[in-house]
C-alpha cells in the first residue's frame, strides 16, 4: 500500500499531465497540487504569454465578466447568485458568459436577470468568444469553473481581460501564468503556504466563500420514519460526494460508530456497486451493516436542506473537505466536525466554521477529529 501511495503521488508530476481536480482527494499536499496544475497548464494550453495592456486611464465603471460552465442549478451558482445581484452598479457593469451547454432551468432564467448582460456563448469557438469579450471591453475576467467539469480555461490562456481571477469553482492553484489572482482568506491559504499558488492572493476579511442567507428551507416535514432512519440514537451524516471518502477517513468513522451507542451513518445514495463496496468494507471492519443508511436525492435544494435537519452531526471528509455541502449543513443547523490541513481543498470547511465562530469543531489531526466526534455524539 505504501508503494501504491508513492506511485500515485507521482501521477501528473513525474508522468504526463492528469486533470488536477481528480487528484485533490489523494493527499493534503499543496506543493504537489501546484506541480500537477503547472504541468497540466503547460501541456494543455499552448499560448503566447502576451497580456492585454491596461487601460490608459481608469474607466468610470469597471466591467467585470464572470465565466462559468455552471450557470444553472449548481452549487457554485447557488453560492454566487446573490453576489451577481449586489454589485454596486454605480461602479461596476456585470457580465455573465455561459461557456458550456446546460439544460435551461429556472435558476438560469433568474440568474440572467441579475447581470447587466448575460451571454450564452457555449457553442462558439474560443476565438469567437475572445472577440466577443474584447468587444465588450471587459476589465476583469473571473473564471468560476477552472479545472472542473466542462471548464474552458483555454479561453483565459488567450487573455480575455487585463486582469484574470481564479475564484471558487476550482479549489486550488491553476498553476497557469495567465491567471493573475486567486480569492481566498487567511484560514484557507495561510501566508506560510502562499508559495504553493502561482496566482497572487486576494484575501477576504472573513471567509472567501460567498453565500445567500436568503436560501429557503422547505416547510415539507421529513421524519426519521419517512426516511427509514432509527427513531432514537445519534445520526452522523456525510453528504459529500463519494470520491471524497477515503479508506482512512472511513476507518475513523467506523471507530466513531463503534464508540457511540445507537449511532448510525447516513450517506448520499450511490450506484449499487458503490453501496455494495461500502457495506462489504464495513462488514470486514467489524461494523454492522445495519449502521449504514443511504438517502435518496430530493427534488430541490430547499427540500434537501429540510431533510438534512434530521442529522445530528456532519462528519467531514479529509483531505478534500465539504465545500458547498458544508454551507448546506450549517444552513440546516447541523454542526460539522472537520480537520484543518495544508491545502485549499482541505481547509474550506475550517474556513467556514472559523468565520461563524465555531472553531471548536475544527481538529488539528484525525485523532482529535475522532475524539471530538465521539464526545459530541455522546452528549447531544
Amino acid at each position: 500500500r505504501t508503494q501504491d501511495l508513492a506511485s500515485a503521488a507521482k501521477l501528473g508530476i513525474k508522468t504526463t499531465a492528469v486533470p488536477p481536480f481528480s487528484m485533490l482527494s489523494l493527499e493534503d499536499n499543496p506543493e504537489r497540487h501546484l506541480l500537477r496544475s503547472q504541468k497540466y497548464a503547460a501541456e494543455k494550453f499552448k499560448h503566447d504569454p502576451l497580456s492585454l495592456p491596461p487601460p490608459i486611464k481608469k474607466p468610470k465603471k469597471l466591467r467585470i465578466g464572470y465565466f462559468s460552465a455552471d450557470f444553472r442549478e449548481h452549487p457554485v451558482t447557488r453560492l454566487m447568485a446573490k453576489v451577481f445581484k449586489v454589485h454596486d452598479r454605480s461602479r461596476f457593469d456585470v457580465f455573465g458568459y455561459a461557456v458550456a451547454g446546460s439544460k435551461f432551468d429556472t435558476m438560469q432564467t433568474k440568474l440572467a436577470e441579475t447581470f447587466d448582460k448575460f451571454k450564452d456563448v457555449h457553442g462558439l469557438s474560443n476565438q469567437a468568444i475572445k472577440e466577443t469579450v474584447h468587444s465588450d471591453e471587459i476589465d476583469i475576467a473571473i473564471d468560476l469553473t477552472g479545472y472542473t467539469k466542462d471548464g474552458r480555461s483555454g479561453l483565459f490562456a488567450s487573455r480575455l481581460a487585463p486582469i484574470q481571477i481564479n475564484f471558487l469553482g476550482y479549489p486550488g492553484s491553476m498553476g497557469a501564468d495567465f491567471m493573475d489572482y486567486i480569492v481566498a482568506d487567511p484560514f484557507l491559504i495561510p501566508e506560510s503556504y502562499q508559495t504553493y499558488y502561482s496566482e497572487k492572493i486576494i484575501y477576504m476579511p472573513n471567509s472567501f466563500m460567498p453565500n445567500n442567507e436568503n436560501q429557503i428551507i422547505s416547510k415539507k416535514q421529513y421524519t426519521k420514519k419517512s426516511e427509514g432512519l432509527p427513531e432514537n440514537g445519534t445520526v452522523y451524516c456525510c453528504f459529500n460526494k463519494h470520491y471524497k471518502i477515503t479508506p482512512k477517513i472511513f476507518d475513523i468513522w467506523i471507530d466513531i460508530l463503534k464508540n457511540v451507542e445507537n449511532s448510525i451513518l447516513w450517506l448520499n445514495s450511490a450506484e449499487e456497486d458503490t453501496k455494495k463496496n461500502i457495506l462489504e468494507y464495513s462488514k470486514q471492519k467489524g461494523l454492522s451493516q445495519k449502521k449504514i443508511f443511504f438517502t435518496e436525492r430530493t427534488l430541490g435544494y430547499p427540500e434537501y436542506l429540510s431533510k438534512h435537519q434530521l442529522a445530528d452531526i456532519f462528519l467531514d471528509t479529509s483531505p478534500f473537505s465539504a465545500h458547498s455541502t458544508g454551507c448546506a449543513s450549517l444552513l440546516a443547523g447541523v454542526p460539522i466536525i472537520t480537520t484543518s490541513g495544508k491545502s485549499y481543498a482541505n481547509n474550506v470547511c475550517s474556513s467556514l466554521l472559523r468565520s461563524i465562530g465555531m472553531g471548536e469543531l475544527i481538529a488539528d489531526n484525525l485523532t482529535e477529529y475522532k475524539d471530538k466526534a465521539i464526545n459530541l455524539g455522546k452528549n447531544i
